[in-house]
Order: structure tokens, then sequence, then C-alpha cells
């Protein structure tokens, strides 16, 4: 059970930037995998595929069971699950550096799984429930630590594994991270009831009722933001995953672009930017949701995300062109990650918040499914332009029902419920709900209370 603490770090903006770091520590884990397969497979000769299979498993085991780990969150707190996460994936990947046959590298990959879906799972449920006025922007800036992480360890990884060996390279990294992150989680706590139960200031169209996981995965409205999820975590993937073998059949990966200054290859010019504009975008989107609304900020980015695809389809071909909407696509991407959480928690509630965007979360492995999708329409076709229109249209889908369907039914919802809790006697909208503190009163117990 969860108990009242004293804590100098209980405060919102530690608590943020504690789930940052974590969200930082774990990125690897997706997006420096492909940095050792090639090392993988020069030495076993698996073959790609059969070691990207490990990926495929990682993303499964991180998205599908944190629900689960969310209800542990929402039952006893945030700090044995991320420390138990952390020792998972300081687990995970000294497996990887001793794996010996893909069975045990397959057995590491849902290692590494269960460890980064209990800490990025947790440190978004918490980041919303800390900041209910700014869930937009306290979901997009921890999402951005997961985003954007890796770029700080991409170059010292890529340097450890040539100078040492992919082995050491997993080891060293896999404890220094994981060990960041088991210590970071013993200063993780849940918001007081101040912050739960009075919540003054609430985003745009936000309500105050608090759906049970049951309650809500019951609703039509949450299997409609789930499709939402679906069609432009898949429609991005399709796109932005294929990016190298897409930049080497229009034969321009090699080709020196210069922007801002800088001199790269075509495609690495791409892949650089992608670390940042992935990650920036998410508190850039959070933020401007917190202001005109989730629906909106939705139409507006899912829309960016289409057309950018698919002038990347008419014209990926010139090579700067390429890198600036590659850039475009990563920007208008990767907000999906911020604003799905923060619209759940300001329809649902903030009581079960992290169970219920752990719920929501499950659609990014639900999308993974789909993305080899892509492999069958080029080898079918003999071009990547049936891919392209494919995740445009998903995208140019999921924008407009933001906006024509999502918008009205999500407001019918939150007023429905609140008139329901009003006549049962619960929370008035825009005032504190019952039980919770009274605005002005001061809140019983020990001040600087906080429940850990």
């Amino acid at each position: 059970m969860e108990k009242e603490t004293k804590s100098i770090f209980a405060s919102p903006w530690l608590q943020l930037i504690f789930g940052v770091i974590c969200m930082v520590m774990i990125a690897n884990y997706q997006y420096g995998w492909t940095l050792f397969v090639g090392p993988l497979d020069a030495k076993y000769h698996w073959g790609r595929a059969s070691i990207q299979v490990a990926f495929t498993i990682f993303v499964l085991f991180e998205t599908w069971l944190v629900p689960v780990e969310g209800y542990l969150v929402d039952r006893f707190g945030p700090r044995w699950v991320v420390v138990v996460g952390g020792v998972l994936c300081g687990i995970a990947w000294a497996i990887n550096s001793v794996a010996d046959s893909l069975p045990m590298l397959y057995f590491a990959a849902a290692v590494a799984g269960l460890g980064a879906g209990a800490v990025y799972g947790t440190c978004i449920g918490n980041a919303v429930k800390w900041f209910p006025g700014r869930r937009g922007l306290a979901a997009g800036l921890t999402a951005a630590g997961f985003g954007a992480g890796s770029a700080l360890t991409i170059i010292p990884i890529a340097n450890m594994i040539k100078s040492a060996g992919y082995e050491q390279t997993f080891l060293t990294f896999g404890l220094v991270q994981g060990a960041v992150v088991v210590v970071l989680g013993f200063f993780l706590f849940t918001p007081p009831l101040s912050i739960l139960a009075l919540a003054p200031k609430l985003s745009p169209g936000a309500g105050r009722h608090q759906a049970t996981p049951v309650e809500m995965v019951k609703s039509p409205l949450f299997w409609l933001m789930y499709l939402m999820f679906v069609l432009m975590a898949a429609g991005g993937l399709m796109a932005t995953a294929q990016l190298a073998p897409i930049a080497k059949d229009f034969k321009i990966a090699d080709i020196p672009v210069s922007l801002v200054g800088l001199t790269l290859p075509a495609l690495t010019f791409a892949l650089t930017i992608d670390r940042v504009l992935n990650g920036l975008c998410r508190p850039f989107f959070g933020w401007v949701s917190d202001h005109i609304g989730r629906e909106n900020t939705m139409f507006i980015a899912f829309a960016i995300e289409g057309i950018g695809i698919f002038a990347l389809a008419k014209l990926g071909t010139d090579p700067v062109l390429f890198v600036l909407l590659s850039g475009l696509v990563f920007f208008a991407w990767g907000e999906i990650y911020s604003l799905f959480p923060a619209t759940v928690t300001d329809t649902f509630g903030a009581k079960f918040a992290t169970t219920n965007t752990g719920l929501m979360y499950t659609a990014k492995g639900t999308a993974s499914l789909l993305v080899p999708l892509a492999n069958v329409m080029m080898a079918s076709t003999g071009s990547w332009y049936a891919v392209f229109i494919t995740a445009a249209s998903m995208n140019i889908l999921a924008a407009l029902l933001a906006i024509v369907v999502l918008k009205p039914m999500r407001a019918g919802y939150i007023s429905r419920t609140a008139a329901a809790d009003l006549a049962a006697g619960g929370p008035i909208p825009g005032g504190p709900i019952p039980g919770g503190p009274i605005p002005g009163r001061p809140i019983a117990g020990p001040a600087g209370a906080r429940r850990t």
C-alpha cells in the first residue's frame, strides 16, 4: 500500500527530471540496438532477419505488459516498479554480452522488454499525474528522453564496439544504464492528494471522472483512440523504419548534403536529425496541445505527417529534399507518444493513469506487427511508392478521425460522466473531488507529505 512520506525530492519538476533521465537510460534498448546487429551476425552468422526477431520480441514485451506494470504502479507507487525495471535492463544486456545462441538472445530481449516497459510506463504515468494542467508538456518531455536519449550515446557505443567489441559494450552500458535507473527509482514518488484530488487547472477539454481500466476498455472512445494510435504508429514506422533501404533504392544514400554549415551523406544526415527532431516534437506538440486542445493538435500534426510522407514519395529522389522531408516526417510522428497519454489521462482521469496509459501504449506493439507489410508491398510492386501512399493515407485518416469523430465523441463522454458523477455525489466539474482537499483549506497531515 502507498503511504505518506516527506521528501525534498517529491516536487513536480524534480520528479519530471528523474523520469526523463530514466527514459534516457533505456533509450538504447530500442534505438541503439541496430549497432549490435552487424557484430552479432559477423560472429555467429545467424542472419540479420533471425537477429532482428529479438527486436520484435523486445517491442512486444515492452508494450503489451505495460498495463500490468501500470497496475502495480497505481497500486503500490512508482518506486519499486522502476527499481526492478532497472535491474532487469541491466541483466538483459549482461546476458546479451554472453549470448551464444538465438534462444538466449531472445530471452534477453524479453527481459529487456519487461524492464524497459516498466520504466517507460511508470515514468509517463507519473508525469501526467504530477502535471494535471500541463499533461501534454510533461508527457512530451518524458517521452523525449526515450526518443532522443540515444543521441548522447550512439557515438560512444559505436566507438566502444570498434575498440572493445560488442560483448564488452553490452556489459558496460547495460550495467551503467541499469544502475542509474535503479538509483533514480528510489527517488520517485506518487503525487500528494492535493494534486491528485484537486487538480485546480486542467487542460482544454479535460474532465475529472476517474475511470477504472475496466471501465475505460468498455468505452468505444478508448478503442477509437487505440485505432488512431495504431494508424499513426504503423503508418509512421512503415516510412521511417525503412529509411535506409529507401535511401539506397533512391540512389541518394551516399550523396553529400550541405545544410546549416554541415556536410554529411544524405542518409547519415537524415538519421542524425531523426534523433533530434523525434525528441523535440514530443514536448513541442505536447505543449501546443495544452493550449489549443488535444484533437486540434492531433489534426495538425497527423496531417503534416501524412503530407510529409506523400511529399517524400514524390520528391525524395533529390538528396536535399530527402533530408528535409524525412526531418519533417520524423518531427510530425513522435508526438503520438505525448498526445495519446495526455488525452487518455484528460479523458479517463489521473487515478489509474499509469494503467490506462499503459493499455493505450500496447497499440505500439500492435502497430509493430503491421510494419512488415511494407516489405511485402515493396516486394509485390517493386517500388516504395505503394508503401508511402499507404502510410500517408493512414496518417490522413487519423487526422480526420481526430477532428471529426474523436473531438465531439470525447466532449460528449466528459459531459455525460460529469453529469453522472454529480448525480451520484461525485466531483463537480471544475471543483474538488469529494474526500479530497477543499480550496483555501489546509490539507490535513504533516506539511510536505507525499505518497511514495
